[in-house]
């Protein structure tokens, strides 16, 4: 018995250090099955220009530094439904430009895997069905997994919109995995579908989304793993549209938030004690 606790006890221990040693609360992260990008000029504009305007100041948190939008070139346009992407940001009030504000600078694929994202305020990746990200952008970006999430958990910010894999795709194949840049949502599942009777969580409302923003367009994918995000609306299905985060992250979903640190110091110490009430009655 005093064994089993005491193993315990040691495995708890060695699990509050390694935990207490992620940074809380470092970056914002929107992940989303609509293509707000296409629909910024096209369709519920309004709505979905909104859309793109609280997913990037909540991502951004206040910081004022430019946008990193990736954006190869526009060939996606020739599959059919698919719209520039960049004019949708411009549409939602970005400018190019690499100074403080509602800024935005291009990369494309091959530039990115060299581009210092601690410059940036927010990584912008537009839809993949909608808008202008191409097989070879999201391969550049899942390549980058390990330097995203360090950006991330470094205080950066994440919005990327819908991918279900309908895009020119990378040269040469294989095809990269959809969101491969945040491995945990692997999960994504593809489906096309007109925006009626959506609904937002209340954490969504708390973004400053309303009913109008994520109705009356479409959407492309839906999410059946989280990694531990909170959802922040979803269809007339009940699944989950778009995901949200504030805090640290790893390969495999979110770290625990405080109260999950405070749960497991109360567990070591109810440990602790009964290590020696044993040792006392063995005496």
């Amino acid at each position: 018995m005093k064994s089993c606790v005491r193993n315990s006890l040691q495995l708890l221990a060695v699990s509050a250090s390694l935990m207490c040693t992620a940074p809380l609360y470092a970056g914002n992260i929107f992940v989303s099955g609509h293509d707000a990008d296409f629909h910024a000029i096209s369709g519920n504009t309004l709505g979905a220009q909104h859309l793109i305007q609280q997913s990037l100041f909540f991502a951004r948190n206040g910081n004022t530094a430019p946008i990193l939008f990736v954006q190869s070139n526009t060939s996606n346009i020739a599959l059919g439904d698919h719209l520039d992407s960049q004019l949708g940001l411009i549409a939602s009030g970005y400018s190019a430009g690499n100074t403080a504000g509602n800024h935005y600078v291009t990369v494309n694929a091959t530039t990115f895997s060299t581009t210092n994202l601690s410059l940036y305020s927010a990584i912008f990746v537009p839809s993949d069905h909608g808008g202008t990200l191409t097989g070879n952008d999201l391969r550049a970006l899942d390549n980058r997994a390990p330097d995203i999430i360090s950006y991330l958990n470094g205080g950066g910010g994440l919005v990327a919109f819908a991918e279900d894999g309908v895009h020119q795709p990378a040269t040469p194949g294989p095809e990269p995995a959809l969101f491969g840049f945040l491995p945990f949502l692997v999960s994504a599942t593809g489906l096309s579908q007109g925006e009626s009777g959506f609904t937002l969580s209340p954490f969504g409302a708390s973004l400053g989304l309303t009913l109008s923003d994520i109705n009356n367009n479409f959407s492309h994918n839906f999410f059946t793993g989280t990694g531990e995000m909170t959802p922040v609306d979803f269809d007339g299905a009940g699944r989950i549209i778009t995901l949200g985060f504030s805090g640290s992250i790893t390969p495999i979903g979110v770290v625990p938030e405080p109260e999950t640190y405070a749960m497991l110091l109360s567990g070591l110490g109810l440990l602790g004690f009964v290590t020696r009430r044993n040792r006392q009655k063995s005496a």
